[in-house]
């Protein structure tokens, strides 16, 4: 009786899923000027401030996005090419990327405490390896990838492998992400969506997304743990 009480106690316990881009990394108007390289090179001309506003989608529908936007077509071939460019501008760009404020501090206060979360990512697993050394993430945590998944964000995909890693019902985990779309895939997930200012949406777009609190960055997210639920 008491294990089956143990078990029932830890499946129940809130768990916390992380995105990566924007929201524990400072690495959003990287993958804007990387977006604008490749698109200028296609010859598909769209401001960066309207690149930004995709940003957090996954690579299939982001071109979509831009093209729509832009008014512009491509065939399969250019496409694939325009995404390679993408990752060979973003990887030029890479080395400016840097944890944002707060980040190693948070994930290694959660493991201490022994308080569950993952990292779901859009990002494919060589891309995000880099900066989740970079985070001094432990080698234990779950990281789900955008290359492990059918659909990547605006989907639930993510977040529901992370759960499901974790062994912890969707209902009581906490979706922290830094763009509307993490917070569309938190809602379509049943997950309670948590927002950072850090990747460039606004507080008003955040909580019209779904976000139950807005915090600026990870540090500031750190000190009010106990207002999603968490007691260290």
């Amino acid at each position: 009786m008491a294990k089956h009480k143990r078990d029932k106690s830890r499946h129940n316990k809130v768990a916390i899923l992380f995105d990566l881009d924007g929201t524990l990394i400072d690495s959003v108007y990287q993958h804007v000027l990387a977006w604008g390289e490749a698109l200028h090179a296609a010859k598909v001309e769209l401001p960066n401030w309207m690149i930004h506003r995709k940003i957090g989608m996954s690579d299939q529908l982001i071109v979509k996005a831009f093209l729509r936007d832009a008014r512009a077509h491509l065939s399969s071939k250019q496409i694939e090419r325009l995404r390679e460019i993408h990752g060979e501008a973003y990887a030029k760009r890479a080395q400016e990327v840097r944890p944002l404020q707060g980040a190693r501090k948070l994930l290694s206060t959660l493991l201490r405490a022994s308080v569950p979360h993952a990292i779901a990512t859009s990002s494919p697993r060589e891309q995000a390896e880099r900066f989740l050394k970079m985070l001094h993430v432990d080698p234990r945590l779950p990281i789900i990838t955008g290359d492990e998944v059918a659909n990547a964000k605006p989907e639930p995909d993510l977040f529901l492998a992370a759960a499901h890693r974790l062994d912890v019902k969707m209902e009581n985990c906490m979706v922290i992400g830094d763009s509307v779309w993490d917070l569309l895939a938190a809602k379509r997930a049943r997950a309670v969506g948590v927002g950072l200012l850090c990747g460039g949406f606004g507080q008003d777009e955040l909580e019209r997304a779904g976000a139950y609190r807005v915090y600026s960055d990870p540090g500031d997210l750190l000190a009010h743990l106990d207002e999603i639920g968490v007691q260290l």
